[in-house]
C-alpha cells in the first residue's frame, strides 16, 4: 500500500502532505502515521515549524475516511499519539504548525485545519462540517469552533453542515490568507521560513501560555503564565541575551534555543 504521507525536509521545516487519493480522507491507520510524524516534528530540536497541506487541487480532506468506516473502522478508533489528524491533541508540541487548505475542507480535515497556527486558503477552498448529515457529533469542533466565532455563527454551521467559502472563513477570522492555489504551498513556504528563524523558546512559551489560560479569567491568566516554566526559560534564556544584544548592534539575532 502507498504510504498515505509524503514528508520532506527543508532545512527547519517540515512539509507533511497528505496523499491519499481520490479525496484525501483519514482512517485511523493514516491518524496515527500523521502522529508518528508529528511528534518526531516536536522531539527534534533541529526543526521549528511544519507546514501540512494536501495533493491535488480540488481536496484538502473531506475528514474520516466513510469507506474504512463501512469495512468495520470504528469511530472511537485508536488514532494514535496526537489523536485525529495527529497533532490536535498531542502533548507539548509548541511549535509552529501551519495548515495550507488546498481545496475540500470538510468533517475531520475542517478539525485538522482548526488545529493549525497560522492557516492559509486557496481562493476556491470550502470548508464544512457536515457531520450533522450522518448523525454523529463534530466534537473537536465543537470545542474549538466555538472558541473562536460568534455562538450563533458556529452553531448554524454545525447545525446544518451548510458550506462555507475560504472569503468568509476568513472574515470570521478561521482563515488568515486567501490566495490563489498557484500561490498557496510557496506562501506557506514563505511564512514558514520566517518562523524558522524566529526565537524557538518565545514561540514555545507563546503556544504553550495561549493553550493553558484559554478558559480562565484574565487576572488569573496573567499570574499563571508569569509562573510558567516556558515562560522563565524564555526570560532566563540566552536567546533572549542574544536578542537584546542583537537590537543594540542593530543585527539580526542568531537564535539557539537555549
Amino acid at each position: 500500500m502507498t504510504h498515505p504521507l509524503k514528508v520532506t525536509r527543508n532545512g527547519a521545516v517540515l512539509e507533511i502532505i497528505l496523499d491519499r487519493p481520490k479525496a484525501n480522507a483519514i482512517d485511523a491507520a493514516t491518524s496515527r502515521a500523521m502522529g508518528e510524524v508529528f511528534r518526531e516534528f516536536r522531539d527534534d530540536d533541529s526543526l521549528r515549524v511544519a507546514i501540512i497541506s494536501a495533493a491535488g487541487e480540488k481536496f484538502f480532506c473531506p475528514g474520516w475516511d466513510l469507506k474504512a468506516a463501512n469495512e468495520g473502522e470504528d469511530a472511537d478508533s485508536d488514532y494514535g499519539v496526537g489523536g485525529w489528524g495527529g497533532f490536535i491533541e498531542l502533548p507539548n508540541l509548541n511549535k509552529p504548525v501551519i495548515c495550507a487548505v488546498n481545496g475540500l475542507c470538510f468533517g475531520g480535515g475542517f478539525e485538522v485545519m482548526i488545529g493549525a497556527d497560522i492557516v492559509l486558503a486557496a481562493d476556491h477552498a470550502t470548508f464544512a462540517l457536515p457531520e450533522i448529515n450522518i448523525g454523529v457529533v463534530p466534537n473537536i469542533a465543537v470545542v474549538s469552533l466555538m472558541r473562536r466565532v460568534p455562538w450563533a455563527v458556529g452553531m448554524e454551521f454545525m447545525l446544518t453542515g451548510r458550506r462555507m467559502s475560504a472569503e468568509e472563513a476568513r472574515h470570521h477570522g478561521l482563515v488568515n490568507e486567501v490566495l490563489p492555489l498557484a500561490d498557496l504551498m510557496s506562501r506557506a513556504r514563505e511564512l514558514a521560513g520566517l518562523l524558522a528563524d524566529g526565537p524557538p523558546l518565545a514561540f514555545a512559551a507563546i503556544k504553550d501560555i495561549a493553550r493553558r489560560v484559554e478558559t480562565m479569567p484574565e487576572q488569573q491568566a496573567l499570574e499563571f503564565a508569569r509562573a510558567l516554566h516556558s515562560t522563565q526559560r524564555c526570560f532566563e534564556s540566552e536567546d533572549l541575551k542574544e536578542g537584546t544584544q542583537a537590537f543594540t548592534e542593530k543585527r539580526k539575532p542568531v537564535w539557539t534555543g537555549r
